[in-house]
């Protein structure tokens, strides 16, 4: 859990730091590495989901927690930011399919979340 939610602050930390320089841009380079670290940290976050010292249905709630906290920060991140910086048009286009990929990905585990209530 605390690996995901790493993840989301990590992410949201290197958005916003690229915000506080006045009239900042994120350049496609740097879309594309605030991309690419999410995605790596998901895997490594899932990697180490088996170490985690919950068991059973506790864990299941926790897990899930984290996978709908850690969607919601990459959507938002990819609608608002990535997205509508980029320039390159492939570029734009992987990363709105990811959004929708990612968005089908919120809504699984939401309702996942809601059925281990």
């Amino acid at each position: 859990m605390f690996v995901r939610l790493s993840a989301a602050i990590a992410v949201m930390s290197l958005l916003s730091s690229f915000a506080l320089a006045e009239d900042a841009k994120l350049t496609d380079p740097q879309i594309s590495h605030i991309a690419y670290t999410a995605g790596v940290i998901d895997i490594a976050a899932a990697k180490l989901a088996e170490l985690a010292k919950l068991n059973g249905a506790d864990f299941d709630k926790a897990y899930v927690a984290n996978e709908v906290a850690n969607h919601k920060a990459v959507d938002s991140a990819l609608e608002t930011t990535l997205i509508p910086n980029a320039t390159n048009a492939e570029l734009k286009g992987l990363l709105q399919t990811g959004l929708k990929i990612f968005q089908g990905h919120e809504q699984h585990a939401e309702h996942v979340a809601t059925s281990l209530k």
